[in-house]
């Protein structure tokens, strides 16, 4: 059976070791710029440095977003970063931006491109496209079901990836225009202001109809249970969300995973059990869902009672005085423990409490609690944070598992000390230049020497075997043999981070050139043609019209007409192509890209201003010595 990647998330050089310790087998990260977590701490290029030498020392692979639409001024910028992440060695690339995707596979054929999710692929026709560009890997839509992603893997080539745990949003995948244009913050770019995480009144007949009011704030996706069936299919890679989460969350969620995974293959079953699901619970959770990927009933895809975590119940209050309350407990309450009265939405750490008018550290399921506290509602309780969960945790964290070395040294009368290191394929011999003396007292032992090479502390090694080459009755400094042991360290290490040579290529691009006249086009649904204008576009079949299809496609029709498109797949099945706003286009290039591909018109994005479509003309006239095919929506 197939191994499947598991792909775990950092946000800073902590959870990033949080997440090797934990297991994962890649590892996803954004430098300051140009990530879809512009408010995550996220890594400048020193520290990227670092995190690919780190990852790549413990075999893990490290993924760079850049997963945001990349405005025109910021494209050299943005490719100069690309370089200087491809030339440290970095394993892949996320991109949005369809224009830098295609500008990239072009100029470094050798850097790995994984088209992200934010592309908002869909469909098999999607797939397709990007495989026919040589896209490495497609993050599918996170609104996809199983079915839908079965069908996918089986009738395509390319790598597949799978978001399983974590944030979800309300809207598609890349297609949310709600926080750009009411919040003035794009998700596009990174700093989505999380509109759909706000309260709001539902009205009906002028009258509020709800009772709770986050009713368009999802709850986080889980399918722990479910990995078998992805493992089953051929998925290539599961996806954890999570680079704004601390690093217990990483390391638990990331561990879960691992452990179902790992079951899954050695015994046809996931092992996890509810305690486990339990615990997660409590370090981060809106509730969970199965979310679309494993068609979870929607009543159960939105939390509409809190936007954010909402811990675990542990209890009710079952009497208040003036300045503490009464809490029995259902599950076990620790000092430093954080918890939540509900009904009021008062939260604190426990600093101290009493059971029987006695102080305790700890009180057990079953305890009734005094906490000096002033509170107004007998209500459950919830813990928020479980102190000893992430003490537990955070020591695991320190037990990274070390990789297994095989050494051997030798040691002859007269000649030089030498020593080989094993590591998987990778071999290295080194000499010193010390020559073996025989020894005038206190000859060296076989037990000091395995006691001086097993000193791997400060590397990702443990000594699994020594071979022993040795005369007798020799002496050996202490200081040439420490330093023989580092030398060869570093020789393995820099023949294990060593890189193919980068290849850059030559970005080139055929467009056609179009008159430069301007014209009106309108949107209708109506069977009444319109005169006055130079395109209708009609969300009905009528002849003399451009039918605008759905934003969403699996089921391609209409074969013969001229249509107005929103999808990647479309690209690849239609002739006559208008591509709609939705396709998220920001830049020249991504007009370029458009244009070479058969689109004759090409509709910019809402959240351009005037100045930046001034800029993305001015830029395509300069580069392609053509005039572009453009269409903004004014209304």
């Amino acid at each position: 059976m197939k191994k499947i990647e598991l792909l775990a998330p950092a946000g800073n050089m902590e959870s990033l070791i949080a997440a090797i310790s934990a297991g994962a087998d890649a590892i996803y990260v954004s430098g300051k710029k140009y990530g879809a977590r512009a408010f995550a701490n996220n890594f400048s290029n020193e520290q990227l440095q670092e995190a690919i030498k780190i990852c790549h020392l413990y075999d893990v692979k490290i993924y760079v977003t850049i997963n945001t639409l990349i405005y025109e001024d910021e494209m050299d910028d943005c490719l100069e970063y690309i370089g200087f992440l491809h030339r440290n060695g970095v394993d892949a690339i996320i991109i949005q931006d369809l224009g830098l995707m295609d500008v990239v596979r072009q100029m470094f054929p050798k850097l790995e491109i994984h088209a992200s999710t934010q592309m908002n692929i869909h469909s098999l026709s999607s797939v397709k496209l990007l495989e026919k560009l040589n896209i490495k890997r497609v993050v599918l839509a996170r609104e996809m079901d199983i079915d839908e992603v079965t069908n996918i893997k089986n009738n395509s080539k390319i790598e597949i990836e799978i978001f399983v745990q974590g944030a979800l949003c309300i809207s598609y995948s890349g297609q949310c225009l709600m926080s750009s244009l009411i919040g003035s913050r794009s998700g596009n770019r990174g700093t989505c202001v999380q509109c759909c995480r706000m309260p709001y009144d539902l009205i009906k007949d002028d009258k509020v109809i709800n009772c709770d009011k986050y009713i368009l704030s999802t709850k986080d996706l889980c399918t722990l249970e479910n990995i078998g069936k992805l493992i089953d299919i051929g998925v290539d890679s599961i996806k954890i969300e999570g680079r704004m989460k601390r690093k217990e969350y990483v390391y638990y969620a990331v561990s879960l995973y691992r452990k179902a995974i790992d079951s899954y293959l050695q015994y046809g079953y996931v092992n996890i059990k509810d305690n486990d699901i339990y615990n997660l619970k409590k370090i981060f959770n809106r509730g969970f869902t199965k979310g679309f990927l494993f068609k979870e009933d929607n009543n159960n895809f939105t939390n509409c009672k809190r936007p954010n975590h909402q811990g675990v119940v542990i209890g009710n209050v079952v009497s208040i005085k003036n300045n503490y309350f009464l809490l029995q407990l259902t599950d076990d309450l620790n000092l430093n423990d954080g918890i939540r009265v509900v009904k009021d939405d008062i939260g604190f750490i426990i600093t101290n409490m009493s059971v029987n008018n006695k102080m305790v550290k700890r009180a057990k399921k079953g305890d009734v609690v005094k906490i000096n506290k002033k509170i107004n509602s007998l209500s459950a309780v919830v813990k928020t944070t479980d102190y000893n969960q992430l003490s537990k945790i955070n020591e695991e964290i320190k037990k990274l598992k070390k990789l297994p070395l095989y050494m051997s040294l030798e040691a002859k009368l007269g000649e030089r000390l030498k020593i080989s290191l094993k590591y998987k394929d990778y071999l290295v011999n080194v000499s010193s230049d010390y020559i073996i003396l025989r020894a005038k007292n206190n000859p060296i032992t076989s037990e000091n020497l395995k006691a001086k090479l097993s000193k791997l502390n400060d590397t990702v090694y443990t000594l699994k075997e020594l071979k022993l080459n040795i005369d007798d009755n020799i002496f050996i400094p202490v200081g040439f043999l420490n330093k023989l042991r580092r030398e060869a360290i570093e020789k393995l290490n820099n023949q294990r981070l060593k890189r193919p040579d980068i290849i850059i290529g030559k970005y080139e691009i055929h467009v056609k050139n179009y008159p430069n006249i301007q014209k009106k086009a309108i949107l209708i649904d109506s069977d009444y043609i319109l005169n006055g204008y130079d395109e209708v576009y009609n969300l009905q079949n009528l002849d003399n019209t451009t039918l605008k299809l759905n934003r969403i496609i699996t089921n391609h029709q209409y074969m013969n007409k001229r249509v107005l498109v929103s999808d990647l797949g479309s690209l690849l099945i239609y002739k006559d192509i208008v591509t709609d706003f939705a396709l998220n286009v920001v830049n020249s290039y991504t007009v370029a890209f458009l244009h070479s591909l058969g689109v004759d018109k090409i509709t910019l994005s809402y959240e351009l201003s005037y100045l930046q479509i001034k800029n993305i003309i001015d830029a395509y006239h300069k580069r392609y010595m053509k005039h572009p095919n453009l269409e903004v929506i004014i209304s």
